[in-house]
């Protein structure tokens, strides 16, 4: 039996009318066009305008500097999309409530941004990427065999679109996530995949006794030092390069790990090398030792809209990021952690914006 949260358990019945389901594959099937107008209207301004007041489409080509033709454009294919609503006796167009969320919703701007600065020109190569088990849209961005590689060459815009991205879901979990990381007050965490060191900083600052050891590539290592020099705490953080990728490469074993963490890091691999990097946890854990495995997944969420968030991120993997993993089912996830040797203890769901923590013990 497939697990589905409460809230999605709609994906299990017909949703739509047959006029609504055409409706919906016609939006599809214009999602590029749809996205692109949706964007414009944000940065430009427009949205903002009609959130105020209503305006003309004339009115609105000369407050933001367009051509009134570009500005029909954008309104009435605005209209169509859903995020603008118009007065018929008037012609004045006003924002709608997929308008305001577009401009108001953090979650969504961050999206926005992430999908047209990171995914958009890559997107074209998904079939290869799918069929061919590689990051094929990466080349848009640069030439390096992961985007983890490039992570500190990438544009500018889509090196901060990225980790605007990848902080707003983690750093919305990290103050109920410390709460039951630090229930039993460990001293030595390992943070796996700890990029800038955000969450190895957290911890300091949470707790005065502990130390962490951050283990990353070389050169996030490198981005970290940077982050967090010169600030309270960063002399209880060390750095242990390695590539996990590397079968050979084991995490460190020259301490007894009260802790280990594991933050939207696992969803960065595919199911072999979830498997192969959670054995050689299980090899550095003793009895006493917890692993902490925090991850948004999609079948656990409290609301509709995350889950299909989830799923479409899952491409972002596929055709940028390494070209074979995705956000995973629990049900999957369990099941690799299993087949370690280590043994779910507890999740926790609903942390920040739907993360859930995977606490995880030896078998």
């Amino acid at each position: 039996m497939m697990h589905l949260s409460e809230p999605l358990r709609q994906y299990a019945d017909e949703q739509c009318s047959a006029r609504e389901a055409q409706r919906q594959a016609e939006f599809i099937a214009f999602g590029p066009i749809v996205f692109q107008v949706s964007r414009l209207m944000v940065k430009w301004g427009i949205l903002e305008l009609l959130r105020d007041e209503a305006l003309t489409s004339d009115e609105i080509a000369q407050r933001v500097g367009i051509s009134p033709y570009a500005a029909k454009c954008l309104l009435e294919a605005s209209l169509t999309i859903g995020s603008v609503l118009v007065e018929p006796e008037t012609g004045r167009y006003s924002i709608s409530k997929t308008g305001w969320f577009l401009l108001n919703d953090p979650a969504t701007r961050v999206n926005l941004d992430f999908n047209h600065d990171v995914n958009y020109l890559g997107m074209y190569d998904l079939e290869a990427a799918l069929r061919e088990g590689r990051p094929a849209g990466l080349r848009r961005l640069g030439d390096w065999p992961t985007v983890y590689e490039g992570l500190s060459r990438l544009p500018e815009d889509a090196r901060r679109s990225w980790f605007a991205f990848d902080h707003f879901y983690s750093d919305s979990s990290f103050d109920d996530a410390l709460l039951l990381v630090f229930a039993n007050r460990p001293r030595t965490l390992m943070d796996v995949g700890g990029n800038t060191g955000r969450w190895a900083m957290q911890c300091v600052a949470h707790d005065k006794e502990v130390e962490v050891t951050i283990v990353d590539l070389p050169q996030q290592l490198e981005l970290m030092r940077q982050q967090t020099s010169g600030k309270e705490g960063a002399d209880r953080i060390r750095g242990h390069a390695a590539n996990l990728l590397d079968e050979a490469c084991l995490l460190p074993a020259d301490r007894h790990w009260d802790a280990i963490w594991m933050s939207q890091f696992l969803d960065c691999f595919s199911e072999e090398q979830i498997t192969s990097i959670l054995r050689r946890a299980a090899r550095v854990m003793d009895n006493d030792s917890r692993l902490y495995i925090m991850e948004t997944l999609w079948d656990r969420q409290r609301f509709e809209p995350a889950a299909f968030c989830l799923t479409q991120v899952s491409l972002y993997f596929t055709a940028i990021a390494n070209g074979n993993s995705k956000m995973y089912h629990s049900d999957d996830l369990i099941a690799l952690i299993e087949k370690a040797g280590l043994e779910v203890e507890e999740i926790v769901d609903g942390l920040g914006q739907g993360h859930s923590i995977i606490k995880v013990k030896r078998s």
